[in-house]
């Protein structure tokens, strides 16, 4: 048995779904264990780009199993519009499989959400207004609906019934005027059964007789773990946990049974929405990288605020999740900046520190601690296929120095550097799918 998981080390969008698309090669099957279509994924083959919400990166390479598992919430709407636009662009998804157990989002639960972000009056959290949030929240309520109660009708309506009672009890409380239509949201949903049944079944099942079989299963984690429900900027965080042992969890695999961890890490940082971000650049160098790395988010479309590489930050991920190796990602974009700083430590009350901190009124006061280095500038096609072909001893001079930086402060190796969104423009360093 050989897996493998690829995890988001900041605030989301480090670019998880290119190397999800680009390991995927060596895959049987890609697993997505978390999250809902608040996150987004960019994947570019050829002169064609592909932008996921829900569906597994892996959905894109031929002949793959993709497995959307129990720990994910799924807006069937959402879901059903993505698997008709892959058709109609001639992408096979015979192979895609939908846990039965995982929790479906309603129409009041994007309702939900835009009402509780107004009232928090100046304390938004900045979420996608998808319905995240009150869908995980039902879950922990044990008032969700999942997929498997759209099986029998009967079942279905009984809980649909009792849930949109709860719903109405708090839209009154809100103050939400508009009406919910229990019958609407009933045949709405049914008719999303009719579309998505060929594809649901117990993934848990499928998982293991794929590792009966010693098959290469690919773990593909949404956001980041900066955004993690426990470890992250609480309470500017999704709604999930995003670190490794949530693959597990939400995928219904044995803890033990993944082998290796690769984290993904853009060369510089980015997040979306509220929040402390000790490494942010001043306006003006933002709006600038941000233009030439389009950083603008796949789900919102919001610009992304923008900072240097913070290896702090970076160092919690590969803790929390024991991190193998990292994946560095954007080094074009990054290579456009005249000098180029990493973020080593903090000083918080003018004592240093290299641990995370829990508290956002004590991260607000962290103040970063750079190292300065040259850039590398344009890198050419031929240079990337140079470092393609002999690894890290043809790297140029600044790239070895930068590199060889994260990895000794980090105390592991970076495996892999991306210079474009293409599949081709990956440079691999370390073998990265365990033997």
């Amino acid at each position: 048995m050989v897996t493998l998981a690829v995890l988001g080390t900041q605030w989301g969008d480090e670019g998880k779904g290119k190397f999800v698309d680009f390991l995927a090669e060596k895959a049987k099957a890609v697993v997505r264990f978390q999250g809902g279509d608040n996150a987004g994924h960019t994947v570019k083959i050829g002169a064609d780009e592909f932008k996921l919400h829900l569906l597994p990166s892996g959905i894109l390479r031929k002949g793959k199993t993709a497995i959307i598992g129990n720990g994910v919430i799924v807006n069937p709407e959402v879901l059903i519009g993505e698997i008709d636009n892959l058709k109609k662009r001639g992408i096979d998804c015979s192979g895609l499989r939908i846990s039965d157990r995982a929790h479906l989002i309603m129409p009041y639960h994007t309702m939900l959400d835009g009402a509780e972000e107004q009232l928090k009056a100046g304390k938004h959290i900045g979420t996608t207004g998808r319905g995240i949030g009150p869908c995980y929240s039902d879950k922990i309520s044990r008032l969700g609906i999942r997929v498997c109660d759209l099986m029998d009708g009967a079942v279905f309506r009984e809980k649909l019934s009792f849930a949109v009672m709860v719903k109405k009890r708090i839209f009154a409380a809100y103050g939400i005027e508009e009406e919910l239509d229990e019958e609407r949201i009933f045949e709405e949903y049914s008719s999303y059964w009719k579309k998505l049944k060929p594809y649901v079944c117990d993934t848990v099942e499928v998982l293991e007789r794929l590792r009966a079989r010693k098959s290469r299963i690919l773990f593909e984690g949404a956001q980041g773990t900066l955004l993690d429900i426990d470890y992250g900027t609480y309470p500017f965080v999704t709604s999930s946990n995003t670190i490794a042992g949530n693959a597990a969890t939400g995928s219904g695999t044995p803890p033990g049974d993944i082998d290796r961890i690769l984290g993904i890490a853009k060369a510089y940082t980015t997040r979306v929405g509220s929040g402390p971000f000790p490494t942010e650049m001043p306006e003006r160098e933002a709006v600038s990288l941000a233009k030439a790395g389009g950083e603008f988010g796949t789900t919102t479309g919001r610009m992304r605020r923008c900072g240097w590489l913070d290896l702090v930050v970076v160092s919690h991920s590969v803790r929390l999740s024991g991190i193998d190796s990292i994946a560095l990602t954007k080094m074009d974009v990054l290579g456009q900046v005249n000098r180029i700083k990493i973020c080593d430590s903090y000083k918080l009350d003018g004592k240093k520190i290299v641990h995370f901190p829990a508290s956002i009124e004590a991260l607000e006061r962290c103040r970063p601690v750079y190292s300065e280095f040259e850039s590398w500038g344009e890198i050419s096609q031929s240079t990337i296929r140079k470092m393609k072909s002999n690894g890290r001893r043809s790297l140029p001079a600044e790239i070895r120095e930068y590199i060889g930086h994260i990895e000794k402060l980090l105390g592991i190796p970076v495996s892999a550097i991306s210079f474009g969104k293409e599949r081709d423009k990956t440079a691999m360093l370390r073998k990265i799918w365990p033997s």
